[in-house]
């Protein structure tokens, strides 16, 4: 673990896996630890990660500010990590809501990315709308799997606005592109990493502009990879495809059988993938 100054002066922690041109990732979450990216599957085999810690998760310390948790603000951040690795340009990965982070830091610092991967991002950012028409023809093509009864019963709950906290638990496999010992263990560590108050404050007002970010996003010249899963019930591969449309030179690769932590479900493909694409 290493670590550096924030924007405002609080310490923040980073980790580095293997050798070669830094990639900097970002975690999801919002607002988890980045101890689950893990080493993405064995793509520290190709490139020195450096996943970094959002303040007030990991070993990252507590802002004296709350609203600083905010996802426009954490830019700084992720520029100070910039300065601090020496670097004039970066390339940058993000997960889920890291990927929105990454976005916002694209669409701010045009001229310091030099390859993006967005990994099943969410679509808050640009303010893509996933539809529950496109999340159930997703979440069909599990129908053949012991867990689907039970699980397909609470999202339909969720979507007709009835949905309990134990609905939310119910629909946990769907995340997953297989659902065994490895994802729930996964799920599990996820829950025990995640800064629920900081995550309250990470798209809260102010925090989100789609028009803007679409219109800076449209004049970027870095090549972007997105990757999505086959089973994605959170960015339908349809979805995906237009999110990539958003971009000047975009790739969007699907992973067959996959869900929204793609290095679980087939880490040879993931590693190849992004191998090829960084290279």
């Amino acid at each position: 673990m290493a670590s550096f100054d924030g924007a405002d002066g609080t310490r923040l922690a980073y980790h580095q896996a293997g050798e070669g041109r830094p990639l900097i990732c970002l975690p999801g979450g919002p607002m988890q630890a980045s101890a689950y990216l893990g080493d993405l599957g064995g793509l520290s085999a190709h490139r020195s990660l450096v996943s970094l810690d959002l303040r007030g998760t990991g070993e990252s310390a507590v802002p004296a500010d709350p609203a600083s948790y905010r996802c426009d603000r954490l830019v700084d951040d992720v520029e100070a990590l910039r300065v601090h690795l020496g670097l004039d340009r970066i390339d940058l990965l993000g997960h889920s809501a890291g990927a929105a982070l990454a976005l916002l830091y694209a669409a701010r610092h045009l001229d310091r990315v030099s390859r993006l991967t967005l990994v099943n991002p969410s679509p808050r950012a640009v303010g893509l709308e996933v539809t529950d028409l496109d999340r159930r023809q997703v979440a069909e093509l599990r129908r053949g799997e012991a867990w689907f009864p039970d699980a397909f019963a609470a999202l339909q709950r969720i979507w007709s606005g009835g949905a309990t906290a134990a609905d939310w638990n119910a629909i946990a496999p769907f995340t997953y592109g297989r659902w065994d010992a490895v994802t729930q263990a996964h799920l599990a560590r996820e829950a025990s990493q995640t800064n629920t108050d900081a995550a309250a404050v990470y798209y809260s007002a102010g925090a989100l502009d789609p028009e803007a970010t679409r219109a800076s996003l449209a004049r970027l010249r870095a090549p972007v990879l997105l990757v999505a899963g086959e089973y994605d019930v959170a960015l339908p591969p349809k979805c995906a495809a237009e999110y990539a449309g958003l971009f000047r030179q975009a790739e969007l690769a699907v992973q067959p059988g996959g869900g929204h932590c793609p290095w679980l479900d087939d880490p040879e493909w993931f590693v190849q993938t992004l191998a090829g694409f960084l290279r």
